[in-house]
């Protein structure tokens, strides 16, 4: 009896499966369909695929490697207290990614200003940001956490990059104009989603050969759903179209929607993409009025427009909530944003609730008498 190629590799040496692709295998052929292309870009991504690595093995090792915990007195830029293992992992992007001569300039979530390449490296054209440790508070409690990277093209004079240091206008560019994004995640296996602007692939990391291997080719999110998540907690901050949302969920079968919906939330935004990814659903962290000076909590740069080019690459979409978070202009460095994406349906609904006359939101008994989430008088 022959043994089926397209079984799972086993733990012990043994031959790759047939038609099971690695990342280089994969960025090659990739290549080929533009000739005229160079190799800078591809180098770029294995680097970080490196970078991935690395931080696996680290959140592998968990508090044997003595990672857990806060790092001592450490507070982000945000000013968030920041753990050893976002210390950790963003030393290992900047040091895996700054040598090769591919980046003109990084620029991340744990540092308050962009990364300047040393003098001694060669400078590139592309820009690195990330963000190198998403959902690190979960690491304590052995849950899956992942990293974010998004890849820019750098200003440049003619087709040539600028040489000089880099300054925070030059990562200000709308989440349309990303070269490339994706995210590693590290769970029960770690793998890493990538999309060069042609749709979206998944690689898991076979730990005997140490490389990414093709597993999940064209990922695709449907168009509808029966899953969404959200932080309830915060529902006493929601504004009314997002009430609106998820009270016609709860209200399932007998509702406005009808059918039932399920409930999700992981508290790591690389989990929660992973999950629609794999198999629909809605993500909603939006703007509410807990804070009503900052138009969001999630990083527009860092995770808001990498993982808005994924879904929608994939056939998601992507929003703010009221409009389409790949064409937003970037301000700052830093700037946050609500953001909601997944199943297009549902988002779609989400933005035309939005913009909506508010009266739509109170004169039903759904939400005026009968909703979970109901705003107090």
């Amino acid at each position: 009896m022959h043994a089926d190629s397209h079984a799972p590799l086993a733990p012990s040496h043994g031959p790759l499966p047939s038609g099971r692709a690695t990342l280089t295998q994969f960025l090659i052929e990739e290549r080929r369909r533009f000739p005229q292309a160079g190799g800078d870009l591809n180098a770029l991504i294995l680097d970080v695929a490196l970078a991935c690595k690395a931080i696996a093995r680290t959140v592998a090792y968990g508090e044997l490697a003595g990672a857990h915990g806060s790092a001592t007195g450490a507070v982000n830029v945000l000013g968030e207290e920041q753990t050893r293992l976002d210390v950790i992992s963003n030393d290992l992007f900047v040091r895996l990614n700054e040598w090769g001569g591919r980046l003109a300039g990084m620029a991340s979530e744990e540092m308050a200003l962009p990364h300047q390449i040393p003098a001694q490296f060669p400078r590139g054209r592309y820009l690195l940001v990330f963000d190198p440790l998403d959902g690190s508070s979960n690491t304590d409690v052995n849950v899956s956490v992942g990293s974010i990277f998004s890849i820019l093209r750098a200003p440049d004079r003619d087709g040539v990059a600028v040489d000089r240091d880099v300054t925070e206008a030059d990562f200000l560019q709308p989440g349309s104009q990303q070269v490339a994004a994706g995210y590693a995640i590290y769970g029960p296996s770690t793998m890493l989603v990538l999309s060069v602007g042609r749709g979206v692939s998944g690689f898991t990391l076979d730990p005997g050969l140490g490389e990414f291997m093709l597993t999940h080719p064209d990922l695709q999110v449907p168009p509808q759903t029966q899953e969404f998540a959200i932080n309830s907690s915060n529902s006493r901050f929601w504004e009314p179209p997002i009430r609106r949302f998820v009270d016609e969920c709860l209200a399932g079968r007998g509702g406005p929607r009808g059918k039932d919906y399920s409930m999700r939330w992981i508290a790591c935004l690389v989990a929660e993409a992973h999950r629609i990814l794999m198999r629909g659903g809605v993500y909603m962290y939006p703007k509410d009025s807990k804070d009503p000076a900052k138009a969001g909590r999630l990083r527009l740069l860092y995770e808001a427009n990498p993982i808005g080019f994924l879904i929608e690459q994939a056939g998601g979409r992507a929003s703010t909530g009221r409009q389409p978070v790949l064409g937003l202009a970037p301000t700052e460095l830093h700037q946050r944003i609500g953001l909601v994406f997944g199943s297009r349906d549902e988002v779609e609904r989400i933005e035309r609730y939005h913009h909506e006359p508010a009266s739509h939101d109170s004169t039903t008994p759904l939400f005026a008498e009968r909703g979970l989430f109901r705003a107090q008088a």
